[in-house]
């Protein structure tokens, strides 16, 4: 098992930054791949970035990709999505993943965190 918790999250104006984290327990983050999802007010989760076990593989959704980054420190057990130039329809739930491969698709990741809130306001 592996347990994931996100922090970062919080209330910024458009235009503004944010990094979030995901911390992971156990001795063998670094075999996992991860990923970040969101999921804004009345819409389905969305991925946004992914990123595969060692970091050569990096996948974002086309609305992100000129402004958010994500990365990993596999030492500190922790996965990071820096968000810059945000906008309000950036404004959601966002979640930490992991699994066995970096995909765009949610079905495919096993653990999940509990999610920490990002309000853009315009």
């Amino acid at each position: 098992q592996v347990q994931l918790v996100e922090s970062g999250g919080g209330l910024v104006q458009a235009g503004d930054s944010l990094r979030l984290s995901c911390a992971a327990s156990g001795r063998t983050f670094s075999r996992y791949a991860m990923g970040w999802f969101r999921q804004a007010p009345g819409k389905e989760r969305e991925f946004v970035a992914a990123i595969s076990w060692r970091g050569g593989i990096l996948y974002y959704v086309d609305s992100v990709k000129d402004r958010f980054t994500i990365s990993r420190d596999n030492a500190k057990n922790t996965v990071y999505l820096q968000m810059n130039s945000l906008k309000p329809e950036d404004t959601a739930v966002y979640y930490c993943a992991a699994g066995d491969r970096a995909t765009m698709k949610s079905e495919e990741y096993d653990y999940w965190g509990q999610g920490t809130q990002v309000t853009v306001s315009s």
